[in-house]
């Protein structure tokens, strides 16, 4: 073979190998591929109140582009300005469309109303979903929660979304005061069905400067709602692996 020939060869070779990656970068879902390529990926809130404001916030200062979205988005005015130009604010259906993941963190008799006004809207979105069923507030929804368990029952309500629970177990005055604690980090449990989202939300729960503990999938989740062994456990991760007797 010619020197020519070599030389065609080898840039076919390449042309090839750089037309497969473009194919299979476009194939890849966004968030997968934001976390893949070390991009900080869009999070939408749906709630904005003392989790919602907390969590955004540190995720924007960690790089991450945050729209918090509220019943009154005008009263996020003065958080968005206190956050600077990363952080905007507006209607539930702006903050999905925003958001490659979404923080749901509403009070826990939402759930079925949400659930059935934006599913379709969600389907195929991760959702870390940071609810607690009260039932001095909640009402029967708190029942079906003690029987089935949280993770299974928002999943129920959300039919098609990638739902993750995460940022549940403890105060929002905990996670403000311990975020990117030198080593050991404060550990935070997860569970969910989707193996790629539960990826996704532990890399989110690092970026806001924590541990995640993956506990298992949602059903599992009931470790860690309230009245759990997981539940208001401000521990390390290898503390919190004790307490829910988990071997990894």
């Amino acid at each position: 073979m010619s020197k020519r020939d070599l030389m065609n060869c080898d840039r076919r070779t390449l042309l090839t190998a750089s037309g497969a990656l473009m194919l299979g970068s476009a194939l890849w879902p966004a968030d997968v591929l934001a976390q893949a390529t070390g991009t900080k990926i869009p999070i939408g809130t749906i709630g904005a109140g003392n989790i919602g404001s907390t969590i955004g916030g540190l995720w924007v200062k960690n790089g991450h582009k945050v729209f918090f979205s509220d019943r009154h988005p005008d009263g996020l005015n003065d958080l968005v300005a206190q956050l600077g130009p990363l952080a905007q604010a507006g209607t539930v259906e702006q903050a999905i469309a925003f958001g490659d993941a979404i923080l749901l963190t509403v009070p826990y008799r939402a759930i079925p109303q949400i659930g059935h006004d934006y599913s379709a809207q969600l389907k195929g979105k991760i959702v870390l979903d940071t609810c607690n069923a009260v039932a001095a507030r909640d009402g029967a929804i708190a029942d079906e929660v003690e029987q089935n368990g949280i993770g299974v029952t928002t999943q129920k309500y959300f039919p098609g979304v990638r739902i993750v629970r995460a940022f549940n177990s403890m105060s929002y005055k905990f996670f403000a005061e311990d975020a990117n604690r030198p080593d050991p980090k404060l550990a935070i449990p997860i569970a969910g069905d989707d193996a790629d989202a539960v990826k996704i939300a532990a890399a989110l729960v690092r970026d806001a400067g924590f541990e995640p503990v993956v506990v298992g999938k949602l059903v599992d989740a009931k470790l860690f709602q309230r009245n759990g062994p997981g539940y208001n456990q401000r521990v390390t991760a290898a503390e919190l692996k004790q307490k829910l007797s988990l071997t990894q």
